[in-house]
């Protein structure tokens, strides 16, 4: 603390991302955990340490303009407007919201069309125009989000042909999953970055639906209509930002079988499979998968690219679950994160990027429009490019 208004914050090494990546720097109330901490039971500091974050997720304190009145896990969250919020003209025009985990896209659907609810998230695509018809309004915009397959690199992965990644990657019809199983509720992914997107960069690889080309290279990799490759891809039924995960891996399965591919499915619980994504592709909790789809938030550098890119990012650091070691790869996030001038910066980014679509780092499939599905009783609600939704701006009308 330098005054009143002035921290400072001391990084390990330069860090040109940092004023971007406080979005998602998280900071819990050093005050309450220290409250919960001495309050705590347990034999040493880690099992106090346990307990403490167990009770302040219970009754968890911050500054923004609503505050937990009750939680129930795996059930609803409570949560009251905050009369005390310090920007006064943000402060909620609800006095209450409550949050209920309905993991099930046709489960929330029918709660929103039966009015118990008067918000659903994600709701299924086939029942959107019953929706519609119903009165209800629905919301969608393309925000920072990838749907992918993260490709597993450590020896013996089938993944580290480079022919067999652009193959998978010219073998979906996106489009086609576009408008037929999420009826328009998705944006075709041709990388991380889209163009126009100042750190899309120029890929040399075009990611398009070209299945003779798909064809073509897997049999240059040695397979062909009666010699398959098979893979293994952990999912999960359902979790935040998975869009419809089963549906979707079996249109790839099915898709990916016509260029020769057999793909087998490890469908887990989304935590776990959350999990796992941090212990990366040589732990035992993979089973032997050679790609994970977990979908990912793109704000920034780190989210988007660092933290799957880099090879110090390898578990348990951070999120390279496949184990990605590219020197060109390493050589260019140093070069953006010791970048002060923001154009600079950009133009390293864009070349980062363009460098991992060329490499068909991933699979890359969609990018979620954020649906959601609104009583037309909820007024002033504006849908946003982003994973943040400003909910004080709403107003409920009888």
């Amino acid at each position: 603390k330098i005054d009143d208004l002035t921290v400072e914050l001391t990084t390990s090494e330069p860090d040109s991302f940092l004023p971007i990546n406080l979005t998602n720097l998280y900071m819990a109330s050093p005050a309450k955990w220290q409250k919960l901490y001495d309050t705590a039971s347990g034999t040493d500091a880690k099992a106090k340490s346990a307990a403490a974050w167990e009770a302040f997720a219970r009754d968890a304190s911050g500054t923004g303009p609503w505050k937990m009145s009750s939680f129930t896990p795996r059930e609803r969250l409570e949560l009251v407007r905050n009369e005390n919020y310090w920007d006064k003209a943000r402060v909620p025009h609800v006095d209450k919201m409550v949050l209920l985990p309905m993991p099930e896209a046709n489960a929330r659907t029918a709660a929103l069309l039966a009015g118990q609810i008067d918000w659903a998230e994600a709701p299924a695509p086939d029942a959107l125009p019953e929706i519609k018809q119903r009165g209800f309004v629905v919301y969608s915009n393309e925000e920072p989000h990838v749907w992918p397959w993260q490709f597993s690199r450590v020896e013996g992965s089938p993944w580290n042909d480079i022919r067999v990644r652009k193959a998978a990657n010219l073998c979906v019809d996106r489009d086609g999953l576009k408008d037929g199983l999420l009826a328009g509720l998705m944006v075709p992914a041709t990388g991380t970055f889209e163009p126009g997107h100042p750190w899309r960069g120029n890929p040399t690889f075009q990611i398009k639906y070209d299945k003779a080309a798909a064809q073509k290279l897997m049999q240059e990799a040695g397979f062909g209509p009666n010699k398959h490759l098979p893979v293994k891809v952990q999912t999960s039924a359902s979790g935040s930002g998975q869009m419809l995960p089963l549906p979707m891996n079996e249109y790839l399965q099915q898709a990916l079988a016509e260029c020769y591919f057999d793909v087998q499915l490890d469908v887990i619980e989304w935590n776990t499979l959350f999990t796992n994504w941090r212990r990366g592709a040589k732990d035992p909790s993979a089973k032997g998968a050679n790609a994970t789809n977990v979908t990912y938030a793109a704000m920034d550098p780190y989210f988007a690219l660092v933290r799957f890119l880099q090879s110090k990012m390898a578990p348990p650091v951070s999120n390279n679950w496949g184990y990605i070691n590219n020197p060109k790869f390493d050589e260019l996030v140093t070069r953006a994160r010791t970048t002060f001038d923001a154009a600079e910066r950009d133009k390293v980014l864009a070349e980062l990027h363009a460098a991992s679509v060329d490499e068909a780092t991933f699979l890359y499939v969609a990018h979620d429009v954020a649906p959601r599905a609104l009583s037309p009783k909820i007024k002033n609600f504006v849908q946003p490019k982003s994973w943040f939704v400003d909910f004080s701006p709403i107003t409920m009308v009888p």
